[in-house]
C-alpha cells in the first residue's frame, strides 16, 4: 500500500505547494503586520466598546463557528488519516522528520489551509470585543503567537509539522463545535468543556515531546530538518501555554466548583436557620 491509495480529492491534486511554499518564504513576515492590527484593533476595539452598548450577533457566531468546525473536521480527517499511514507503515521517527507532509499527495493542501487560517481565526476576539465577553490573555496570546509560528515554519517545512497541525486540526474541529451549539442555543454540559480544555493540555504536552525526539534526532546526526532556533522557539511556545491552559483549568473548573459548592453550603446553613 503506498500513500496514493489514500484518496485524493481533485482540488488536492491539483494544489501547487512549491507555489504556496515559495509565497510564504517571500511573505512569511506579514503574520507580524496581521498581529500588529490584531493587537490595534483589540485595544482600540475595548475602548470604542465600552461608550456602546454590547452587540448580540448571534447568528454571525453560529455561521462563525460552525465554518471553522467544518473546515477543521475535514482537516483534521485528511491530516490525520496521511499521519496514521506514516506512523502504521514507517514508523514514530518518519511520522516526525519526514517533510513529505509539506508536499504530499493528501496533506499538502491541509498543511498550507492550516497555516493561511490562522489569519482569519484572528476573527474569534472580533466576537468578543463587539459582545463585551471578557478577554483573558491565553485567548490573544495563543491566537497571535499560533499564527507568527505557523507561518515562520511552514516556509522551512520543519520536522513535528505533520503532527503540530493535526493536533491542532483535532482540538479545534472539537472546540467550534462546542462553540457551534453553545452558540445555537444547546446547553452543552460542563464535563464537555473541561474535556477541551484538558485536550488542549495534552496537545501541549504532545508538542514538547515532539520538539524533544527532533532535538535528539538532530543531536544524534539523524535527518529529521530542523533547526535550534525552531525548537527553541516551539518548545517556549508549547511551554507557555501548558502553563496558561492549566491555570485556566483551575480556575475555570476547580476553583469555580469549589466556590459554587461553598456558596449551596451557605445557602443550605441559611434556609435551616430560617426553620
Amino acid at each position: 500500500m503506498s500513500v496514493l491509495a489514500l484518496q485524493e480529492y481533485e482540488f488536492e491534486k491539483q494544489f501547487n505547494e512549491d507555489e504556496a511554499i515559495r509565497w510564504m518564504q517571500e511573505n512569511w513576515k506579514k503574520s507580524f503586520l496581521f498581529s500588529a492590527f490584531y493587537a490595534a484593533f483589540i485595544l482600540g476595539g475595548r475602548r470604542v466598546m465600552k461608550r456602546r452598548e454590547k452587540f448580540e450577533l448571534r447568528k454571525p457566531l453560529v455561521l462563525w463557528s460552525l465554518t471553522l468546525a467544518v473546515f477543521s473536521i475535514f482537516g483534521a480527517v485528511r491530516t490525520g488519516s496521511y499521519m496514521t499511514y506514516i506512523l502504521m507503515t514507517k514508523g514514530l521517527k518518519q511520522s516526525v522528520c519526514d517533510q513529505s507532509f509539506y508536499n504530499g499527495p493528501v496533506s499538502k493542501f491541509w498543511a498550507y489551509a492550516f497555516v493561511l487560517s490562522k489569519a482569519p481565526e484572528l476573527g474569534d476576539t472580533l466576537f468578543i470585543v463587539l459582545r463585551k465577553q471578557k478577554l483573558i490573555f491565553l485567548h490573544w496570546y495563543h491566537h497571535m503567537t499560533v499564527l507568527l509560528y505557523s507561518w515562520y515554519s511552514y516556509k522551512d517545512m520543519v520536522a513535528g509539522g505533520g503532527w503540530f497541525m493535526t493536533m491542532n486540526y483535532l482540538v479545534h474541529a472539537v472546540m467550534y463545535s462546542y462553540y457551534a451549539l453553545r452558540a445555537v442555543g444547546f446547553k452543552v454540559s460542563r464535563k464537555f468543556a473541561m474535556f477541551i480544555t484538558l485536550t488542549q493540555i495534552t496537545q501541549m504536552l504532545v508538542g514538547c515531546v515532539v520538539n524533544y525526539l527532533v532535538y535528539s534526532w538532530m543531536q544524534q546526526g539523524q535527518e529529521c530538518p530542523s533547526h535550534m532556533q525552531n525548537i527553541v522557539w516551539s518548545s517556549l511556545m508549547y511551554l507557555s501555554y501548558f502553563v496558561l491552559f492549566c491555570q485556566f483549568f483551575h480556575e475555570a473548573y476547580i476553583d469555580k466548583t469549589k466556590e459554587a459548592a461553598a456558596a449551596k453550603t451557605e445557602a443550605t446553613a441559611a434556609a435551616r436557620k430560617t426553620q
